[in-house]
């Protein structure tokens, strides 16, 4: 199979600085071995070294250096040297020119490089050395090599080449070593391949418990639970593995009972066992379900909190998102990771909740273990910073990323046009534009409300002609609706009708209620009666047409009007429920207060007092 590489010879750069540190340390002897007999002499300083020094560190140069000017011709030391550099994923390049030099590498070498760099997630990097080093022909692969490059090839999804690796290994006679059969059976079903898989798994060949379970695991991947099952009650032993992927399998077809009949049977559970289930039950809505396994959970891990934290959020219930972070914290049994963080940002935006959210950017930027935001995590900072009204903060956090997604932007034009400033989320979309970035359907939306709000009714015109006929999106029941508002919000109530009457969607309750909204701004009774009858019905439960109308009689006096509308709702049993406005508190005593602030505060509850009880003898006086 062809495939474009790096070299991966030793740098002229990394040999040049092994060279200079060389020059330094000339008290180091030229040689670490003694020329007879061949073996090195382990009390040797550079052999110490190599076990004693950091990696990287001054000392671990100086030792390789030794090696490469004694032509690496020493396998034990180099063996060494490679396994030192392993240790570190900042090091692997390293070991790779290093291993590039030797004359003879041997497959021991190699493994533990390509374990290494599959270790530290450098699939691609894994990849390169293969073709580079191991395909050539170098190295022998042995029974220890073939499993590694299994996984390589089932994290990659490259079939043809790991079916290539699979003939290599039949042709070498591998094919009935346990190990081998384990990691070939596992890459088949990350192909997708049950039938290799279940070939290789049916073979009269010696089997074990990881056997088993890869089968299982194959057919739960392809969505085989059936089959699955049937392996599973055949196992001549089971481990906490199986029985955690046949819940997860029966789960996952949504055969919930099912799941939940071998969890109560499982002889012994792990953390594991009790997150699948809590995930499962999240993800199907039955959050009081998820929460009471939740709480009878002994042990708990990070992903027992994420999962919990994540549905309150899917949910909306965000107060007891917060409210579950705050126990995790004082907990102390798992510590806040970045999918924690994007789920407690997600409820501190959508309840504007402005000083926790800055407590939990406090926690990313100064927390004892300092977390580095990937886009995700700074996406969720800067929407938190822009529902809360804080835009300056955002655009600090959006100026910052490197790589920007889609709702990265997205969340910059919405936060600008949510608060008014239509104008910067023109900027933002036309700077989006230019960078080359596509906008996709919510973009639209953002930005056309982003119009209304502002007052841009020619602006908005222009994104909405932009989106259909430059970017070739159809418009959405969003978009219109969001053009009528724009409309409405200007006045243009005529337009919005002519608009409505355009349109290529089935109008939606939302539509309309655009469409009532306008009327009411511009108190057209008329207007406002057509569509609230068209309203309530397709939406006869909801009180909302009905308020607006009656707003929209009460201002222009029609008082008989809103009556007949307050009598019609309350013979549909629709009562609407009392206004409450949401006030950020803070709790403190006395003494934590400087003389100051005490008088400042005293002087406006006065003021309050007096207000309140001057209202209070208005409305006795009243008859």
């Amino acid at each position: 199979m062809a495939a474009r590489t790096r070299s991966t010879k030793p740098s002229s750069r990394i040999l040049q600085r092994i060279l200079d540190v060389h020059r330094n340390e000339e008290h180091l002897p030229r040689r670490i071995w003694h020329d007879d007999p061949p073996f090195p002499d382990l009390s040797h300083r550079v052999l110490r070294a190599l076990d004693s020094s950091g990696n990287p560190s001054p000392l671990l140069d100086q030792a390789l250096a030794q090696l490469f000017l004694s032509g690496l011709s020493d396998q034990f030391a180099s063996s060494r040297a490679i396994k030192k550099l392993c240790s570190s994923p900042s090091s692997l390049p390293r070991a790779i020119s290093l291993y590039s030099a030797i004359t003879r590498p041997d497959a021991f070498l190699c493994n533990t490089i390509l374990r290494a760099l599959l270790n530290s997630d450098r699939s691609h990097a894994a990849f390169a050395f293969y073709t580079g080093c191991v395909l050539p022909g170098r190295v022998s692969p042995n029974h220890f090599t073939f499993p590694l490059l299994a996984k390589l090839f089932a994290q990659l999804g490259f079939d043809r080449t790991g079916r290539c690796v699979h003939a290599q290994a039949m042709k070498l006679g591998f094919e009935a070593d346990l190990f081998v059969r384990n990691a070939v059976i596992h890459m088949y079903s990350c192909f997708g391949d049950v039938a290799a898989a279940r070939e290789i798994f049916g073979l009269d060949l010696e089997t074990d418990l990881v056997t088993w379970n890869s089968m299982i695991s194959a057919y739960v991947k392809n969505g085989m639970v059936r089959d699955a099952r049937q392996v599973f009650d055949k196992m001549p032993e089971r481990d906490v593995v199986s029985w955690n992927m046949m819940i997860a399998g029966h789960a996952g077809a949504g055969e919930m009972e099912t799941a939940r009949k071998l969890f109560s049977v499982m002889p012994e559970r792990d953390v594991v066992s009790w997150n699948t289930m809590i995930d499962w039950y999240a993800r199907t809505g039955q959050t009081e379900i998820a929460r009471e396994v939740f709480d009878a959970m002994m042990e708990r891990n990070s992903v027992s909190w994420n999962v919990m934290l994540a549905m309150y959020a899917r949910t909306k219930d965000y107060r007891e998102c917060l409210k579950l972070f705050d126990g995790m914290m004082a907990v102390g049994d798992a510590t806040a990771d970045k999918a924690a963080l994007v789920s407690v940002l997600t409820a501190c935006a959508n309840l504007g909740d402005l000083g926790r959210g800055k407590w939990v950017h406090s926690l990313i930027t100064d927390g004892i273990r300092r977390i580095e935001p990937d886009v995700l995590l700074s996406t969720a900072l800067l929407t938190m910073y822009a529902k809360c009204g804080a835009m300056e903060e955002a655009k600090e956090i959006f100026d910052r990323m490197e790589d920007r997604s889609l709702v990265s932007w997205n969340s910059m034009i919405s936060g600008y046009g949510a608060h008014g400033q239509g104008g910067k989320a023109m900027e933002t979309f036309m700077e989006m534009e230019r960078k080359g970035l596509r906008p996709n359907a919510t973009t639209f939306v953002c930005l056309i409300s982003a119009c209304a709000h502002s007052g841009m009714v020619l602006e908005g015109w222009w994104c909405f002609n932009r989106m259909i006929r430059f970017y070739g999106i159809e418009p959405t029941v969003k978009h219109f609706g969001c053009m009528m508002d724009l409309l409405g919000r200007a006045g243009l109530v005529d337009d919005s009708e002519r608009l409505a009457e355009k349109m290529t969607v089935e109008p939606a309750p939302a539509l309309w209620g655009a469409l009532l909204s306008a009327a009411r701004s511009q108190s057209d009774s008329k207007l406002g009666e057509i569509v609230s009858n068209k309203l309530i019905e397709l939406e006869p439960r909801d009180m909302g047409p009905y308020v607006l109308l009656s707003n929209i009689y009460a201002e222009e006096g029609k008082w008989d009007d809103v009556e007949r509308v307050r009598k019609v709702m309350a013979g549909n049993g629709l009562n609407k429920p009392a206004g409450v406005s949401k006030l950020e508190c803070h709790l403190w005593s006395s003494d934590e207060l400087s003389a100051s602030r005490k008088n400042m505060m005293y002087s406006m509850l006065r003021e309050m007092g007096a207000h309140f009880k001057s209202s209070c003898r208005q409305f006795e006086r009243q008859p």
